[in-house]
């Protein structure tokens, strides 16, 4: 099939495409999804989850283990130098089961918990960012995760125990496919007893050095075959699979990853997971859950931000005072402090609650996500900028001339993916606003379809009226205007009020957005991601309100073993209140500005103008400057095919 045929698949296809993979049905109650329809259901995450007394010794043993080795074995300026992990780094870690912390002890693995697996990738991306990518790549996306959830037993058995001990990859983007899968190109023809696959995937994470991989390709329609996009399991020891290029970015100098063809290769039919045409709703399924390693990463580098930006600002006198004195400086440390512990907060209540499978957690693990991923960007800039001329040095730079090699500036290129890394953050905008507004679209579904028929949207338009004439009156109203509501939070409570109020301000802005604009909704992106971007906000202060109120307590939420079994073995106390006060004020902060951006922006204007910038209207603006790129295509051909490039895979024994 030629490029020219999928760069022309329509808007409507493409949504279609999309819209089918999407897990429709809410069978679990969700926290997130009511916050958006104005329902605060505190309930849902509050008192606050805790781990069983056998998961915690679990975990904690192993994050004892796991930080020793990272702090005797790993060499982080080592892997920045070299643009690599050495073997020996992943050969040890496999050794200490790292490689299985998700797969049950039954196939070989640790069996850890989600909670727990979360903090280790917080201890290896403190160490090494592109550590903490190569586990969460394996682990999160790569095989394990979609076998555990879709697999056979058959599957499980013949595929786990091999991922306790190899390195795996998800094999979805291809140089001209990114979020839109109506457009991927991959085949895998049915012949005989099997697969015929055929393709190149870029960015294939772990790609490089996977021993097995789940790839993406789509099954043509034919007798006896449903077709569409489907998930397999492929060795990469089957001939015909090629690694052509090892990629190199702007962080995460280890990462393995690389570009990968397939030509002619035979997968046999007990390797496909689910069935055909189940491909994509598998992957949007398994990362779920499989987001909350991002986080994770974000976590660790907001933790150890803290901890620099406390340091550095008391030795670093200027004027007469430590700078950490000056208000300047002192807005970004209590910036830098505040959201690192929201974002630990997020993330462990986040994984706590997919440990307990009470609850549907697609929004939570999603605005988690989306909002670690921005916040983290933002604390480690103001890291560098508190740092000065030593925050833009590299850490080989300053211990070269004897001051403390601190690699704030690898920080803030090694959490810059993460704002792409499964799903861009305008692109989980639309992923988190589209299951926001479900009940809105689902009640009216007719109303707003060109073609349904003038009777079909009489019908829908009475359903409609009966949804709103139960909701609406919900949200006049609630907890957030009674002043001893939520008491038992004592200082945090105003602020859970707060959420309580917000929350239904923002279910009625919606509604008013979708009176307005109704179809057109989804096309206004920027209402949409500011509507989104509140709930972030909103389930970032709950999160935190919930914790510090444990925290607060005897054990906390986690035990008073302590957070990870490398820090102080006492629960924060007190100050966890005053640390989430603070927190929950910055982000008022930022609600309001995001409520007074739903109806006053210049989105319209933005798009106008972007239009006639497109059509080289204002060409002129990039003239009197050259421009140094390397020539060469914008994208990359990916035509079918044998290869002609050497193939770097190597094997990690």
């Amino acid at each position: 099939m030629s490029q020219r045929t999928h760069e022309h698949v329509d808007e409507r296809t493409a949504r279609k495409v999309a819209e089918e993979a999407r897990e429709a049905e809410w069978r679990l109650p969700s926290f997130g999804k009511q916050l958006f329809l104005g329902d605060l259901r505190l309930d849902l995450i509050h008192p606050h989850p805790r781990p069983s007394p056998e998961q915690r010794a679990k975990g904690e043993g192993f994050l004892a283990k796991l930080s020793a080795f990272c702090a005797a074995e790993v060499d982080p300026a080592r892997i920045e130098r070299e643009a690599r992990i050495p073997d020996e780094v992943v050969r040890g870690l496999r050794d200490l089961g790292a490689l299985g912390m998700k797969i049950p002890e039954k196939y070989g693995g640790l069996g850890l918990s989600q909670l727990y697996y979360g903090r280790a990738l917080m201890v290896v991306g403190s160490v090494s960012p592109a550590l903490g990518a190569l586990l969460s790549a394996h682990q999160s996306i790569g095989v394990p995760q979609p076998v555990k959830m879709f697999g056979t037993p058959e599957q499980k058995d013949a595929w786990l125990p091999r991922c306790a001990r190899e390195v795996s990859a998800f094999l979805l983007t291809e140089p001209d496919v990114g979020s839109d899968p109506a457009r991927l190109r991959a085949t895998a023809v049915p012949d005989g007893d099997g697969y015929v696959l055929n393709g190149v995937k870029l960015w294939t994470t772990n790609g490089v050095v996977a021993d097995l991989v789940v790839v993406m390709a789509r099954v043509p329609k034919s007798d006896g075959h449903r077709g569409g996009i489907s998930a397999f399991i492929v060795d990469m020891a089957t001939p015909g699979i090629t690694v052509e290029n090892r990629n190199a970015f702007m962080g995460l100098r280890g990462i393995e990853n690389g570009v990968t063809r397939f030509h002619d290769v035979r997968v046999p039919k007990a390797n496909l997971i689910g069935a055909e045409g189940a491909g994509l709703k598998i992957a949007l399924t398994t990362l779920n859950t499989g987001r909350l390693s991002l986080p994770a990463i974000c976590a660790a580098g907001g933790k150890w931000a803290a901890g620099i930006a406390r340091q550095w600002s008391r030795e670093r006198v200027q004027w007469g005072r430590p700078v950490g004195e000056h208000e300047a400086v002192a807005t970004k440390i209590a910036f830098i402090a505040a959201t690192a512990y929201a974002m630990e907060a997020m993330l462990d209540l986040s994984g706590q609650l997919a440990d307990d499978e009470r609850g549907d957690i697609r929004i939570e693990a999603a605005l988690a996500k989306l909002w670690s991923s921005e916040m983290a960007c933002r604390v480690a800039d103001e890291l560098v900028q508190l740092r000065g001329g030593r925050g833009y040095e590299t850490a080989e730079s300053l211990a070269a001339r004897g001051e403390r090699g601190v690699p704030a500036e690898q920080l803030l290129r090694d959490l810059r993916i993460n704002r792409i890394f499964e799903g861009s953050s305008e692109i989980m905008h639309l992923l988190i606003a589209r299951e926001a507004v479900d009940a809105h679209l689902s009640v009216a579904g007719d109303i707003i379809d060109p073609d349904a028929s003038t009777g079909r949207k009489a019908r829908a338009a009475a359903k409609a009226g009966g949804f709103y004439a139960r909701w609406l009156p919900t949200l006049v109203t609630g907890a957030g205007h009674r002043p001893n509501a939520y008491a038992e939070f004592g200082p945090l409570a105003r602020h859970l009020r707060y959420v309580e109020r917000a929350s239904r301000k923002l279910a009625r802005s919606t509604f008013y957005a979708a009176g307005r604009w109704q179809g057109g909704l989804e096309y206004r992106q920027g209402f949409l991601g500011r509507m989104v971007d509140i709930g972030a906000e909103l389930f970032a202060m709950s999160a935190v309100c919930v914790r510090a109120h444990a925290d607060a307590s005897a054990e906390g939420p986690l035990g008073s073993t302590g957070a990870n079994g490398t820090g102080p073995a006492t629960a924060p106390g007190k100050s966890a209140l005053l640390l989430a006060d603070a927190f929950c004020r910055q982000a008022r902060v930022r609600v309001e500005e995001l409520f007074e951006g739903l109806w006053r922006n210049t989105d319209a204007m933005d798009v106008k103008l972007a239009r006639a910038v497109l059509a080289g209207d204002f060409a002129w603006v990039e003239e009197g400057v050259l421009d140094p790129s390397i020539p060469g295509p914008w994208i990359a051909p990916s035509e079918p095919g044998p290869s002609g490039r050497e193939d770097v895979h190597r094997t990690i024994g």
